[in-house]
């Protein structure tokens, strides 16, 4: 990684300090605390052992000093475990926002960003790489000052005892810093490599899980566990390679701090020896000065050595940064989103003109395209996989940015509310997702539910046929991914939700996709009688029901070709005849 990005990545990192509610302020003056008591701990230690090895003072006429020192230990614990507190809260209320940040972007960004990137890509970005930064905020960020403060204080309270031990810490300090960062450097980039490689290594091994079933059936599950295993030989490495790393700083910091205490303990053993006469101020060398330097210099390194053992957080915080950043800074065309709320309770008309669909870095999905929805109009979209059907969905809910104009009535819809206009939409896709507790909550989603309204969607979406199988009913809890229901159960309740809400505009992407006979027929006859209330846009790839619908609309590479009734389009020569006679070798 270049240095400058590494810059910018630690300004970032450091920005974010502004959500920690105070804990970081808390949590450095407690340190400062603690290093004013060791200052007072070790000017009374060396004070008693003068007292009583020079000065042959009694034991009782120092049993102030005893005292006094007893409660330095005790109240240096006390501190040492409220810092530990306060630096984990102030960890935690970051984490906590960068998540909040993180599932509000991918919240307004939508499913068809969402679906972009593995399953495995995302949980990585929002639990391992925000947790890496645990450490950086609740330890390595306050030591970084503390490491600056506490040895400054050490020689400012040193130099009028002994000059020469002071300058002597003073002229070793620099080379710790100096070869940490040698080491912190390739430290950072191994990490960073190392975050990226988990984030492919979790994607693939979830979307292996998913298709499992898929990789028995063509025999090539020994194949990707062959796979798996050299992807994960090649993670390990890595994550050794950050170890090694991490260890090497701490053994180059371990190393000179050695040195510079024994430099000291060698002074002051000349000193005592008559064999050095300077570094103090007429007096001599005394005990009591050797005592103190000798206290004082090991914790004088200690915040560097505590700082070099957090160093490995730094880096592990700037690799975690690196795809957290990019995702949060990423521009957005949808950064400035309309606060138009038109009134639609008469219904509305959807009028394209030279529609383009483009991802949110203005790549080209689908189009142009122009067409008109009216109110009301039942419409089945076609064309084979990859045309382009489910980007035009995804750009009628708001979910996609577009170029051209797309219309409602006389208003754009990059104009109006994304909220406003998406509570005027109804979805059933070919996944259910059932995010609610119970299936009551799942069904009546904004909470309050009548009952009679639910009884009748119930009953429209089939849902009545297994509800007494189910233990508590309409309140009985629903696990995680539906794991408690079949897919066609699932599927069920995702049509009763749609039926449920009121809309203006009802969308349906292949909602008969993963279902069995039974569950295709009564998921379709319900959605079919639903698509008199409101405007309906169907996407299927079932052809021989297009009769029963107002108009079919057929997509070839992004565009609309063909538009009109089924026994209109069998009338043309075109593509729609074509797909048809595909259709229909194949069900041969």
């Amino acid at each position: 990684m270049e240095k400058l990005r590494q810059q910018q990545l630690l300004l970032w990192l450091k920005k974010q300090r502004l959500y920690d509610s105070g804990w970081f302020k808390l949590s450095l003056l407690l340190g400062i605390f603690a290093a004013l008591l060791i200052l007072c701990q070790a000017w009374l230690l060396a004070a008693l052992l003068q007292a009583l090895i020079v000065d042959n003072l009694p034991r009782n006429a120092l049993l102030p000093q005893f005292i006094s020192l007893f409660a330095c230990f005790t109240l240096r614990a006390l501190i040492i475990w409220l810092r530990e507190k306060a630096g984990f809260a102030s960890g935690c209320a970051i984490r906590k926002k960068l998540r909040e940040t993180v599932l509000n972007k991918l919240s307004e960004a939508g499913p068809a960003v969402i679906g972009g990137r593995p399953a495995g890509t995302w949980t990585t970005l929002l639990l391992e790489q925000i947790e890496d930064m645990q450490e950086y905020y609740s330890r390595y960020l306050p030591q970084m000052l503390l490491a600056v403060l506490i040895p400054c204080l050490i020689l400012i309270f040193l130099f009028p005892v002994n000059w020469a031990a002071a300058l002597i810490l003073l002229a070793t300090a620099p080379l710790i810093p100096l070869f940490m960062a040698l080491a912190g450097m390739g430290a950072a980039e191994a990490s960073r490599r190392n975050f990226q490689a988990l984030a492919r290594l979790s994607g693939y091994f979830l979307d292996r899980l998913k298709g499992m079933e898929t990789l028995r059936l063509f025999y090539q599950a020994e194949a990707e566990t062959g796979r798996i295993q050299a992807a994960s030989a090649s993670f390990r490495q890595r994550t050794m390679e950050v170890l090694r790393l991490a260890f090497l700083s701490s053994a180059v910091l371990e190393f000179f701090a050695s040195v510079s205490i024994a430099v000291v303990a060698v002074y002051f053993g000349f000193s005592y020896l008559g064999e050095l006469d300077f570094g103090h101020y007429g007096t001599g060398v005394t005990l009591f000065a050797g005592f103190l330097s000798l206290i004082l210099a090991p914790e004088f390194f200690q915040p560097l050595r505590e700082l070099g053992t957090f160093y490995h957080a730094k880096a592990q915080a700037i690799g975690a940064a690196d795809s957290l950043e990019k995702f949060l800074m990423a521009d957005n065309i949808f950064a400035q989103p309309g606060n138009l709320k038109p009134d639609f309770s008469a219904g509305f008309t959807l009028t394209a003109t030279d529609l383009v669909v483009i991802t949110q870095q203005g790549t080209p999905l689908a189009g142009p395209m122009s067409f008109t929805l009216e109110a009301g109009k039942r419409v089945a979209l076609v064309g084979q996989s990859g045309a382009g059907k489910t980007s035009l969905l995804n750009v009628l809910s708001g979910y996609l940015p577009y170029q051209g104009s797309l219309k409602i009535n006389d208003t754009e819809l990059r104009e109006i509310s994304p909220d406003w206009w998406q509570q005027q939409l109804a979805w059933v896709g070919q996944n259910p997702h059932l995010p609610a507790a119970t299936l009551c909550e799942n069904i009546a989603q904004n909470g309050a539910s009548d009952p009679l309204r639910l009884e009748q969607v119930c009953a429209l979406a089939g849902v009545d046929k297994f509800l007494p199988r189910l233990p508590k009913g309409m309140d009985s809890v629903i696990s995680e991914q539906a794991a408690n229901l079949s897919p066609g159960q699932a599927q069920r309740i995702a049509v009763a939700r749609a039926l449920y809400k009121p809309c203006h505009l009802l969308l349906l992407d292949e909602p008969d996709a993963s279902l069995d006979g039974p569950s295709e027929q009564h998921v379709n006859r319900a959605l079919l009688a639903a698509s008199f209330r409101q405007s309906t846009l169907l996407i299927t790839h079932r052809l021989d029901q297009l009769d029963k619908w107002d108009e079919v609309w057929l997509m070839q590479e992004g565009k609309i070709v063909q538009q009109g009734t089924k026994a209109q389009l069998l009338q043309q020569e075109g593509p729609f005849k074509t797909l048809l006679a595909r259709q229909e070798e194949a069900l041969l």
